[in-house]
């Protein structure tokens, strides 16, 4: 799955979320104060259901989830290598 794909749709979630404020792709998520737990464990559901990818415990560091460009990224890994056999 390339990033083109990825991206958007990550950051129209993140836009549904936080509708007055509009993140950058590698802007910080965490760092704005805006982002909390609850959050944070939408946006793992999010990728999980949005894009067919088991998020394992070793994938629940920060910086994955940091920006969106850091979680799409993310997807694009789990995607290369849990899909490469699959048809």
């Amino acid at each position: 799955m390339e990033l083109n794909e990825i991206t958007p749709r990550t950051r129209a979630f993140v836009a549904r979320s936080f509708k007055n404020y509009q993140f950058q792709d590698d802007e910080d998520l965490f760092a704005t104060g805006m982002v909390n737990s609850l959050f944070a464990m939408q946006l793992v559901m999010f990728v999980e259901r949005e894009f067919q990818v088991a998020v394992e415990d070793e994938d629940l560091h920060l910086e994955n989830f940091r920006s969106i460009t850091a979680v799409s990224e993310l997807v694009r890994r789990k995607k290369t290598a849990g899909n490469g056999s699959s048809s």
